[in-house]
């Protein structure tokens, strides 16, 4: 039985996520409580498998309550956000920045056509993040017994010149995306492409979030965008991202692959295809192994493929599975792969 603590202001929500998560024999409801500090004390008495945690409640924040239960009792976060406001949305992001796992949207109430999609959305994740063994609050500073072996000084540097870093990443990506692109300088001189898997509803609160805490463009891509300099592309919801020989973005609506649309292997693909070795390409942290495949081609077509390392990996599912496969040709914490792709790319900075 997967033991979920639910925290949720409203005595209507709690109910619901409780009918929905109860409806699955897999889950037991073992707690509700209506408040952070309630929260904290429930996840040290109780020791759930899965907390979901609401955003707006009295006294403390679904952001500090789960900094505060990752600090003392990490466990996996799933934020279940009734509201699309700008407010909730960053706290939603901060919370994750400091632990969580995710966020999704409330359930829609029974009677909603949306309803039985909201449910086995919850469930799903609720099932998936039970799985995550190894959670923790991210690290302000990366210590160095965290950096790969593999040195930066010295290193091979791409045959050509770098002009275009695609990027891929699922569970755990926002808090990584948004530590590498704080970390980029202002002046990053080629396009970044990148396919970040999140729930239906929050791309364009996330990047918002992105954009304000970091200083680095992005939007959500477009068909025909012509790829700019030190300006970050991320694949709409529903459609995979392709690039072209024109230098610009194409976008699909065909089958999801292995279930995910968008899909990192099909932008990695079309990247190795037009970018050749005059490409990086990055895989995050994230369940399961999408990209995995399509970054060993890049690899064999002369690219730069990084990944994230385990131990700053909230789920190390997706590299984990390039590097068993040898397409990592660098294993690097986030503020080193910042570091990496601006080394990269140095030559066109001066």
């Amino acid at each position: 039985m997967i033991r979920t603590l639910i925290v949720e202001d409203s005595p209507v929500a709690q109910q619901l996520l409780a009918h929905i998560l109860a409806s699955d024999p897999r889950i037991q409801v073992v707690g509700i409580v209506d408040e952070g500090e309630k929260a904290i004390a429930a996840v040290e008495r109780l020791r759930p498998d899965v907390v979901t945690m609401d955003i707006h409640m009295p006294g403390l924040n679904g952001f500090d309550t789960t900094r505060c239960i990752m600090e003392k009792n990490p466990v996996p976060i799933v934020i279940v956000s009734g509201s699309f406001s700008a407010d909730h949305i960053e706290k939603g992001f901060r919370a994750m920045e400091a632990g969580a796992l995710t966020m999704l949207r409330k359930p829609r109430g029974i009677g909603h056509p949306e309803h039985v999609n909201d449910a086995k959305e919850l469930i799903k994740n609720v099932v998936t993040m039970s799985e995550v063994k190894v959670i923790r609050r991210w690290p302000h500073r990366v210590k160095e017994g965290s950096l790969a072996p593999v040195p930066l000084t010295g290193a091979r540097t791409a045959p050509t010149a770098i002009r275009l870093v695609a990027i891929g990443a699922s569970t755990g990506g926002p808090a990584v995306l948004q530590r590498i692109f704080a970390a980029l300088p202002k002046t990053f001189p080629v396009p970044i492409v990148v396919v970040q898997h999140m729930a239906a509803g929050f791309m364009e609160s996330f990047l918002i979030w992105l954009n304000a805490s970091t200083g680095f463009p992005s939007s959500i891509a477009t068909p025909g965008d012509l790829l700019a300099p030190g300006h970050a592309y991320f694949a709409p919801e529903g459609l995979h991202m392709l690039v072209r020989g024109n230098h610009r973005i194409a976008l699909s609506a065909a089958e999801p692959r292995n279930g995910l649309c968008p899909s990192v292997n099909n932008l990695f693909r079309s990247v190795a295809e037009v970018y050749g070795p005059n490409a990086a390409g990055v895989l995050l942290t994230g369940m399961g192994r999408d990209g995995a495949d399509e970054l060993g081609r890049m690899k064999q077509r002369g690219a730069v493929t990084v990944v994230q390392d385990q131990e700053s990996s909230v789920v190390f599912g997706m590299p984990g599975e390039a590097v068993k496969l040898g397409a990592a040709e660098f294993i690097l914490a986030p503020d080193r792969i910042a570091e990496l792709l601006t080394q990269l790319v140095q030559p066109k900075i001066r």
